[in-house]
């Protein structure tokens, strides 16, 4: 190489962040910290910057952005700071980097997210609502600025490994039956549904195996995680709904599998650490260390997979009526789920009632065509508005 490889981390303080930075500081020679970005954690991004002087610091917190500025420079650190959604799209878009690690949670990831491929740049994909909310215009940007979009989620991390290089000439062509999603169940898998209710935050987060973000965690505890994952993988893969399925694995050992017209199965196991698959997407098609240990089989003991609870899990199957709806209904059920679950972390809804909530917003919300981002963004506004109200005024069950 004749320099090393220019990575923008967008989302620089959350958990897929800081994963990204460890792998990166484990190769020095061949990674360069080009950008870094945080939403509000100022204090966090500014360590960074003096730890690893990136050229380029972005946070949507404008207020905030102010105040590094100024830190930075009394610190003298050569650092711009750009801010807001434009900073972010600015530093994912930078004629100098080659790769984007997009793990910014939530909606407020598409916009970056949308100007790397529109840049044709490499991108890392942990920002799984980004082709959720806008699968059919993300890829299609992908498919004509020439980027590259490989997968950071460890199941469709796992399922693109599983595949064989000329899997882009659709799933048909290589003979692929199934796609299998694996998914630990979260805690409370077997816990009885009559005392979900009380549940608190902390317990929500507490993830049997995973260790991750608030957000994501309690994603992982309804299942919510897995009804977007099947909605990304049809897009990542060109798999219809018929053939993404989801199996209940406590071990997070397996990370996903994918079953063959032949009977074959293959899977892609490993620690449940998610330095793997950043590690993969990385140097692809090359492999790296990663900091993760080997995986001791003889010490394993049981690996044990199971049909997923449609009743204790809802969200599995409004993923696939979300599927079939098609247009903006994908961004309506994110964000209700992103207003729920913050809802919830703050104590002001149920764990029980996220899910209503869910089911509230695609009821409220009419479907429209998603022709256009601005098409997306106009749904996620209306759907959290929605989702707003009814946590705001408690309403039946619409089931």
């Amino acid at each position: 190489m004749s320099r090393p490889v220019n990575v923008a981390v967008l989302g620089a303080t959350g958990s897929i962040g800081r994963s990204t930075l460890d792998v990166i500081g484990r190769h020095p020679d061949r990674f360069r910290v080009f950008a870094l970005s945080a939403n509000t954690q100022s204090e966090e991004l500014f360590e960074l910057c003096v730890t690893l002087r990136p050229r380029i610091a972005a946070l949507a917190d404008v207020h905030g952005a102010s105040a590094l500025k100024l830190r930075l420079a009394a610190a003298d650190v050569p650092t711009e700071v750009l801010a807001g959604e434009g900073g972010l799209v600015s530093a994912a878009a930078h004629p100098e980097v080659d790769v984007v690690m997009a793990a910014i949670v939530g909606a407020a990831g598409l916009p970056p997210t949308l100007a790397a491929a529109r840049a044709g740049k490499k991108i890392l994909l942990a920002n799984k609502e980004a082709l959720v909310m806008a699968g059919p215009i993300l890829m299609g940007a992908v498919r004509e600025r020439g980027a590259q979009l490989l997968p950071i989620d460890s199941e469709h991390n796992a399922i693109f490994q599983c595949l064989p290089p000329h899997a882009a000439q659709g799933l048909e062509a290589c003979g692929v039956r199934r796609i299998l999603l694996t998914g630990s169940g979260g805690p409370f898998r077997t816990r009885a549904l009559a005392d979900l209710a009380a549940v608190s935050p902390d317990e929500a987060c507490a993830h049997p195996t995973w260790n991750m973000g608030r957000k994501i965690s309690v994603d992982s505890a309804t299942m919510m995680n897995k009804a977007l994952e099947i909605i990304e993988a049809h897009w990542l893969f060109g798999a219809p709904p018929s053939r993404i399925e989801v199996v209940v694995h406590p071990q997070s050992v397996v990370h996903s599998m994918v079953e063959y017209a032949d009977g074959s199965v293959i899977a892609q196991l490993g620690h449940p650490d998610m330095r793997t698959p950043i590690a993969q997407a990385l140097a692809y098609p090359e492999r790296i260390e990663a900091g993760v240990p080997s995986l001791d089989l003889c010490r394993l003991g049981a690996l044990t997979f199971e049909a997923p609870d449609f009743k204790r899990f809802r969200a599995l199957a409004l993923a696939y009526d979300v599927l079939a709806a098609g247009g903006t209904a994908p961004a309506i059920f994110n964000a209700a789920n992103e207003v729920a679950v913050a809802a919830f972390l703050q104590g002001e809804l149920p764990f029980v009632r996220i899910t209503d909530v869910i089911e509230a917003g695609l009821a409220r919300v009419p479907v429209s065509a998603a022709a256009t981002i601005e098409d997306v963004l106009e749904a996620d506004r209306r759907a959290r508005a929605a989702a707003g109200a009814t946590v705001a005024r408690p309403v039946a069950r619409l089931v």
